[in-house]
């Protein structure tokens, strides 16, 4: 499965291939002990920001808002979005930070780390510091931020979901140093039934500073596909930062995929495709006889959580293969 953007719609296309995908959710789990370049994971914007430790078997990064949009990223196969279940938590220890690194931009800006749409925060016109903003704010960023002191103002301790049109929810409550050296377990929990996310961090002495929650609205919504590792750009920001520490031990909870239990095989003249879907995706069959063109082969059906099927019933008369298009609306 890929993730795509066709005409601003999040999608997933499944290729068919006669196999069957284990009716589960998914779980990835990244303790860099090997290279992560070969377990998928890819870097956008500036490579030397992010440093593989062989030998202490963890990701060295840092966030310097002085240069470009930087991601060290991990698609996810799926949509999330505020009606599904997932969860994340990873280890952060920083080595130092500081605010206020670029000249004129004295106060602070985010180290951040959690889920986004990927095509749209590699556009050259996404500003996280922009904020609230039509022409340049971000959209579909669930994420967890570190921002350091600046003059009178504490650290800060935060989560920050944006929506698919650029509202913001955030909670920057904990008002707490991730002190230099010591190592942090952050852990959020989605609810999708309550619309509720709960974030806590410890350290080794237990939890360290309150539970965090964001209750999203019920007329807000975002979609997000990637886990990424985020060094904003303070272009378009008041604030920047400077930060370097190590990330380590990330496990990730998503939804089953959109596509389960798959067959796919001739009823009669008429070729079919029969999955497990799932509620609040909407699914299509496509064909090509070239893998360059792809033509829609079946309308629209929305899944509903059982078991559905797909038939081409105007198939042409040579050979044809086919692909699932699984939209999340």
């Amino acid at each position: 499965m890929r993730p795509e953007k066709i005409n601003g719609a999040q999608i997933i296309t499944l290729l068919i291939m006669l196999s069957v995908v284990p009716v589960r959710a998914v779980t990835i789990t990244e303790d860099f002990a090997s290279n992560p370049n070969a377990n998928g994971w890819r870097i956008f914007g500036n490579p030397n920001l992010f440093h593989w430790d062989s030998t202490n078997e963890n990701l060295r990064v840092t966030w310097d808002s002085s240069k470009t949009n930087s991601y060290f990223y991990l698609p996810l196969g799926t949509i999330l979005s505020r009606d599904d279940d997932f969860e994340l938590s990873f280890d952060l220890t920083f080595d130092d930070y500081a605010s206020g690194a670029t000249s004129n931009k004295p106060f602070a800006a985010a180290a951040a780390i959690g889920f986004l749409d990927l095509d749209q925060a590699t556009l050259t016109n996404f500003s996280r510091g922009a904020g609230v903003n039509a022409t340049y704010g971000p959209r579909n960023l669930f994420e967890f931020d570190f921002f350091p002191p600046f003059a009178s103002f504490l650290p800060t301790i935060a989560q920050t979901i944006v929506s698919t049109n650029n509202a913001w929810l955030y909670n920057h409550d904990n008002l707490a140093e991730m002190t230099p050296g010591a190592t942090f377990r952050v852990a959020m929990t989605y609810d999708g039934a309550t619309r509720t996310l709960l974030t806590t961090v410890t350290n080794n002495s237990g939890q360290y500073g309150d539970t965090q929650t964001i209750i999203v609205p019920t007329n807000f919504d975002f979609r997000v596909a990637t886990f990424s590792i985020s060094s904003y750009s303070d272009v378009r920001d008041i604030g920047s930062i400077l930060a370097h520490g190590t990330v380590d031990n990330i496990t990730i909870t998503t939804p089953p995929p959109p596509v389960e239990n798959f067959s796919g095989a001739f009823n009669g003249d008429v070729w079919q495709a029969q999955f497990m879907s799932r509620s609040n995706w909407v699914y299509s069959l496509e064909r090509t006889a070239n893998f360059d063109l792809w033509a829609a082969a079946t309308g629209s059906m929305t899944g509903n959580g059982g078991m559905l099927i797909l038939q081409d019933t105007n198939p042409p008369t040579g050979m044809a293969c086919y692909r699932v298009r699984a939209n999340r609306p």
